[in-house]
């Protein structure tokens, strides 16, 4: 169906590509283009730019391995230090006894009340230790890797520059901490050394950026009819394609590109298909090749395998990757992220896919390669389209437009399931983890631990400097979504950032599409009759 929009991206240079497909003509650059939602009653248009807001998931040209992993932590003890301290000045100015900062750990008093900020560090006897596994006796089986590592024998440590000192008590057990979080503890040195404490502060929301969206202050169950079409945008989310997995799902990838292009469906499909601004692929897109030598259900993982495995490659999966992405790219701009199971690098942040795997539809301007974790900025302008005989100098007036800025952060999940590993479940969720990891203004505090990383020197690029109005998480067990609110009395209006964690395609069949107006949530399922994930429009309203 005819659908088209003006589309502006930001990187190294600045250029505009329109969106296009095979019932409109192709636009030149700089040109305003008018989208046409059919069946409607009043036509409208929409002007979308996409900007880059951070580059700091990028690598240099020439990345130097030769750093301690050190640099990385001290350099983030830095930059979120003054943020805990303000956060924790302001929690307990009012506490009896009058507790003071002390700067460095090292220099804590016995027996006086005091506060200090430091990085989290927890000794977990369960968690992998390469030189364990470097001494110990290869001539037998190594046991299974555990699926958590906490246990009753873990000892929380907080460090800083000048050394690390023991946490104890009931608060640290509950504030569900894990390595690499920068934290500010309150409490007293015991006369064994360790700190017991009494309350625990982090460093909360970042600012969130300016945006002229407005959100409702509840998630209203969402009807195509009743939404104003003029004013309503959506991007699309998928994770976990898996293409070339023995379990192929080739029919339900085809359902989901049909439907995004507006080949599938009926009406009411077709409409809300045509308000889909952008795709994001968030990671996974394509299976891990089966060795011969294991059996198609044994996954190992890829870093344990012997060099003489073989494995049956087969450049089919890419092949019908690309083909599906340059359908989709023909229609809206589609961004795909590299995934812990896909052809990339392992380390964080994950550099982008090189373009040339994907043929033809490399040669898309529509079409991104991304890096993981990616910051999107995205602009929507919304106005009714009316007749010439109807227009007047105020059609474009506040009433009838609406100007939306939406900063999304996107990431293929390695964080957060690597967090899930150091806490207890229940009652640590995925949602949960996402969401304090907002608090900790860190989206992944365990790299290095656990979490391979690239040896960064002076900078660390998961800090969050800002919050984003939408943050998703790709590869999550389950769908799960949440409103993070601002609660900052001081502010004009109470600001939210939309938590959205989206399961594996592969598994559920799942769309997720997220209202940019609203930040309202809709999933989509996609599925063959018979099976669990037949094709159902669910509408989704948690908080």
């Amino acid at each position: 169906m005819p659908k088209c929009g003006k589309y502006r991206m930001e990187k190294q240079r600045h250029f505009e590509a329109p969106i296009s497909s095979k019932d409109i003509a192709i636009f030149p650059a700089q040109a305003t283009c008018t989208v046409i939602f059919e069946p409607l009653e009043a036509q409208v248009h929409i002007s979308y730019q996409l900007h880059r807001v951070s580059n700091d998931s990028t690598l240099p040209h020439v990345s130097s391995y030769k750093h301690q992993f050190s640099n990385i932590y001290f350099t983030r003890l830095t930059m979120l230090r003054k943020a805990v301290e303000q956060r924790a000045e302001k929690r307990w100015k009012n506490v009896a006894g009058k507790p003071t900062y002390v700067r460095r750990v090292l220099d804590v008093v016995k027996s006086q009340l005091c506060w200090i900020v430091g990085t989290v560090y927890i000794d977990m006897p369960l968690k992998p230790n390469v030189l364990q596994d470097i001494g110990r006796d290869h001539s037998i089986a190594p046991p299974p890797p555990p699926v958590k590592f906490n246990s009753d024998k873990d000892v929380v440590m907080l460090e800083d520059e000048s050394g690390r000192i023991t946490l104890v008590g009931e608060k640290v057990k509950v504030a569900c901490l894990v390595t690499g979080v920068i934290v500010a503890v309150l409490g007293v040195e015991t006369l064994n050394g360790e700190f017991e404490a009494i309350d625990v502060s982090i460093a909360g929301l970042a600012p969130f950026c300016e945006n002229g969206g407005e959100v409702e202050d509840v998630m209203n169950t969402e009807e195509p009819d009743s939404l104003p079409p003029q004013i309503d945008e959506y991007i699309g989310i998928v994770s976990g394609l898996q293409i070339g997995s023995p379990s192929p799902i080739d029919a339900q990838i085809q359902m989901l590109v049909e439907f995004l292009v507006g080949e599938a469906g009926g009406p009411e499909d077709r409409k809300i298909a045509a308000q889909v601004s952008c795709l994001v692929i968030a990671g996974n897109s394509l299976a891990i090749p089966i060795s011969k030598e294991t059996d198609k259900d044994d996954k190992k993982d890829r870093r344990f395998k012997k060099a003489s495995s073989h494995a049956t490659f087969s450049p089919h999966p890419a092949a019908m990757l690309a083909a599906h992405l340059l359908d989709l790219s023909s229609v809206l701009p589609v961004h795909i992220l590299p995934g812990p199971d896909d052809p990339a690098g392992a380390i964080l942040p994950q550099q982008p896919f090189p373009r040339a795997m994907f043929g033809k539809a490399s040669s898309s301007e529509t079409f991104y390669c991304e890096t993981n974790p990616v910051w999107l900025n995205i602009e929507c302008e919304n106005t009714k389209h009316l007749p010439p005989s109807k227009r007047t100098s105020t059609s474009r007036s506040k009433s009838s437009s609406l100007h939306l800025k939406r900063n999304i952060l996107i990431t293929s999940g390695q964080p957060v399931l690597d967090m899930y590993k150091y806490l207890s479940s229940p009652p640590s969720t995925c949602l949960s983890i996402a969401m304090s990891t907002l608090m900790w203004q860190h989206i992944a505090p365990t790299a290095p631990d656990t979490l391979w990383c690239h040896p960064f020197r002076d900078r660390d690029p998961f800090v969050l400097h800002q919050t984003p109005d939408i943050y998703v998480v790709g590869n999550a067990p389950e769908f799960a979504t949440a409103l993070v609110r601002s609660g900052d009395e001081d502010a004009k209006k109470e600001q939210r950032c939309r938590v959205v964690l989206v399961p594996s395609f592969a598994e559920t069949g799942l769309l997720v599409l997220v209202n940019l107006r609203t930040l309202n949530v809709r999933c989509v399922g996609f599925g063959l009759e018979g099976t669990s994930a037949m094709k159902k429009e669910l509408d989704s309203e948690k908080e």
